[in-house]
């Protein structure tokens, strides 16, 4: 036996030995976890708290002694919740399809890989998919960095009796890709709108001559690729892997800090954590000072707002819906003041949820 061997065999008895009674303390771990199913079923509640788990993670990153990073500590009692939630069912997850979008890489940050992941062709999909049933909880993107808000994801929400449960940003990267791995022979590049508007500026000056074609989703546009040479996608790299495909360039965005704000939908409201967000969608009458009225019970309240959207309300008439974001759960005190005020002047008031803040830089 080597030195370096005789160094490194009482080490890896010792990693064997933790490794032994870690697995031990994940198998009791996951019958607390059944334990805690159990007493739900007989009550009725919801097996996924969208706050509970962020408690957890809050705090281990809290007590995290290292060498581990905080990140990685979380990252890996993320994946234990998600397989603990596994034993007391299957979690369906519905998000826009297919295989390799960045909305899939979201729901798999969010849930872990202990999911069943259900894709679809369409937001529209999504949405409808957690509405019937079909899926308990579902993952739309909702604004990006460079290119605002999503307009589709706003009316859904605006039209669907869900409620947003919690929200997940990620950096996004798009990567040029085509079946030879470059772009002799290319017409075409395809990709989402946003993906698309996101690499413009890539594209009008190493690409000019391609036609930009929108379809649905990033990686169905790897899809079509992977059956026609003429064609070029945008997408995440590992969809060059999902649908073998060769990489032309990566990181074509026009942002290096692009960032894609993702949030989780479902039935249920998540209770109050320490850091919390509440979403809003409001309108309010035509008149002089409308949007002073509108904003004052946040300034009156002290709550902070983190978002102001606004959209048509389709009516031809030249009216809005705001899309709001204010700091706080709308059972704090403050929160809940300037809400029933809002209530009392407002047209239309819906609220889309109080949840967890996404803890992403």
């Amino acid at each position: 036996m080597s030195d370096e061997a005789k160094r490194l065999e009482p080490l890896r008895q010792k990693i064997d030995e933790v490794d032994g009674a870690l697995l031990d303390l994940l198998a009791q771990r996951a019958q607390l976890a059944l334990d805690v199913g159990h007493v739900k079923q007989e009550f009725g509640s919801v097996v996924y708290r969208p706050e509970r788990e962020q408690q957890v993670l809050d705090k281990v990153a809290t007590n995290n002694p290292g060498p581990l990073k905080s990140e990685g500590v979380q990252a890996i009692w993320r994946e234990i919740m998600s397989a603990c939630r596994a034993i007391e069912g299957d979690m369906k997850i519905a998000y826009l399809g297919p295989t390799g979008t960045f909305s899939e890489a979201a729901t798999l940050q969010f849930f872990g890989h202990s999911v069943e992941l259900q894709p679809s062709a369409t937001l529209d999909q999504v949405f409808r998919s957690v509405e019937t049933g079909q899926s308990q909880y579902g993952v739309v993107p909702i604004e990006n960095s460079s290119e605002g808000a999503i307009s589709r994801t706003l009316d859904l929400l605006l039209e669907s009796p869900l409620l947003v449960t919690g929200e997940i940003s990620i950096p996004i990267m798009h990567t040029l890709m085509s079946q030879s791995g470059h772009l002799e022979g290319v017409t075409h590049v395809l990709a989402h709108s946003q993906a698309l508007a996101q690499c413009q500026h890539w594209l009008t000056q190493y690409a000019p001559s391609l036609h930009r074609e929108a379809i649905s989703s990033n990686a169905q546009a790897a899809l079509e690729a992977s059956n026609n040479p003429q064609f070029a996608a945008i997408a995440g790299a590992t969809a060059a892997n999902t649908y073998g495909l060769k990489i032309i360039q990566e990181g074509i965005q026009d942002d290096a800090h692009n960032r894609t704000r993702f949030v989780v939908i479902g039935h249920h409201m998540a209770s109050k954590t320490n850091s919390d967000q509440t979403s809003l969608i409001l309108s309010i009458k035509n008149e002089a000072g409308a949007v002073y009225k509108l904003l004052e019970p946040f300034a009156k309240h002290g709550v902070s707002m983190t978002r102001f959207e606004s959209r048509p309300a389709r009516k031809g008439t030249w009216e809005y819906h705001f899309y709001i974001d204010i700091e706080g759960h709308q059972e704090d005190a403050n929160v809940s003041a300037a809400l029933q005020t809002l209530k009392n002047i407002t047209a239309f008031y819906k609220c889309l949820g109080s949840y967890p803040r996404s803890r992403q830089p």
